[in-house]
């Protein structure tokens, strides 16, 4: 269940990272919809200033973030039960 909804999770937040290709993406309702659930969590990478040149990597980071607490959750929880 957990780690489903990380998967979708992840899968939103590559979604929203892919919309700054489009012109109007984030302004879209899908977008703003996207911004809603995204950029809560992305927020809290807002700091770190991961960019190079014009390429930010923040929203890669936050995946990245996302997936080990992910696993770090699941094993404690494995290893509690």
């Amino acid at each position: 269940m957990l780690s489903r909804v990380v998967y979708i999770y992840t899968i939103l937040l590559v979604i929203y990272a892919l919309l700054s290709w489009f012109p109007g993406g984030y302004q879209s309702s899908f977008g703003r919809f996207l911004a809603k659930i995204c950029e809560p969590y992305l927020s809290l990478f807002d700091h770190l200033n991961l960019s190079i040149g014009m390429m930010n990597f923040n929203i890669a980071f936050a995946i990245i973030v996302l997936q080990l607490a992910s696993q770090a959750l699941f094993r404690i929880i494995l290893a509690i039960f």
